[in-house]
């Protein structure tokens, strides 16, 4: 029997995973603020819960899917959180799976606190985008006690065919996932100056596009994201502008916090600031192509 999956913040990522799922057999419930969200999974067939709290106390994990750990905390702690939920007699083991990207201070603080209430924690942010989500070729970033892991490996393999165990520590895969979207992001942006510089030479965007996705300079970001670029393709976002931005400034701020230079990344937060201070912060984030485009 599979475990029934409670998923709250059914954006981009979280809807696709929820789909995935579903396809696979799961029962699935979903927790989101808006309302479009929250009828999308009806209508796809899920359970939708008006809190935190009765998502819970309804399934036997909970993957976390919002924003920041701002939304973490309130979906956790707050007045309607998950923690006040009565758990399920017949539950394998009370555990949550904290999927954002957040600072690893925050993943490890949630896991203690969320401990003392007898629940487990996965570590366990994602990468891929919605499309690999929704087919479960996505890769999850994982930091748990071997037991526990061991206890949900079905699960996390029908989530996430590349599955990387960082260590038994939360808070160590939030290291890791922020250590790949700082190069993420500058890569893109990388990218984004270099289509750009093409484009205002008057060179063919489009062949220039296939040259470098088949020579040295390619780059999954790029291909992905100049793909949407080449024809303005912002909208609906796949990942949101204001997203990498966050999670580049939880980057170099992890790295000045161990004193490690990050040049580069500062740099590709810049673009991404501007970005979003243009008013393009809900476009997708291929968008930090227009910066340079003027």
């Amino acid at each position: 029997m599979h475990p029934t999956v409670g998923i709250i913040g059914a954006g981009a990522m979280g809807m696709a995973m929820a789909l995935n799922l579903q396809g696979r057999g799961y029962a699935v419930e979903v927790r989101d603020v808006l309302p479009a969200v929250e009828q999308a999974a009806r209508e796809a067939g899920m359970v939708v819960q008006s809190t935190p709290r009765a998502l819970a106390a309804a399934c036997d994990i909970v993957a976390i899917v919002v924003v920041d750990a701002k939304q973490i905390d309130e979906v956790l702690f707050g007045a309607e959180g998950l923690v006040h939920a009565e758990p399920r007699a017949d539950a394998q083991r009370a555990t949550v799976m904290l999927c954002s990207t957040i600072a690893p201070q925050d993943s490890a603080g949630f896991a203690a606190r969320l401990a003392d209430h007898g629940i487990e924690t996965i570590d366990a942010p994602i990468s891929g985008g919605p499309a690999r989500a929704l087919t479960g070729q996505m890769s999850m970033m994982l930091a748990a006690p071997a037991a526990l892991l061991a206890c949900w490996e079905p699960l996390l393999v029908d989530l996430a065919h590349k599955r990387f165990t960082i260590g038994e520590v939360p808070g160590d895969a939030a290291k890791a996932k922020l250590v790949n979207n700082l190069l993420a992001g500058i890569n893109l942006v990388a990218g984004a100056e270099a289509l750009a510089l093409a484009e205002k030479l008057g060179l063919d965007a489009r062949k220039m596009f296939e040259l470098i996705c088949a020579s040295s300079g390619a780059s999954w970001v790029f291909e992905d994201r100049m793909a949407r670029a080449l024809t303005d393709d912002y909208s609906p976002p796949r990942a949101a502008a204001h997203i990498l931005t966050k999670d580049m400034g939880l980057a170099t701020a992890l790295a000045a916090s161990v004193q490690h230079a990050t040049p580069l990344g500062d740099a590709a937060l810049a673009r991404f600031r501007e970005t979003v201070a243009r008013g393009w912060r809900e476009l997708d984030d291929a968008a930090v192509i227009k910066t340079y485009r003027g």
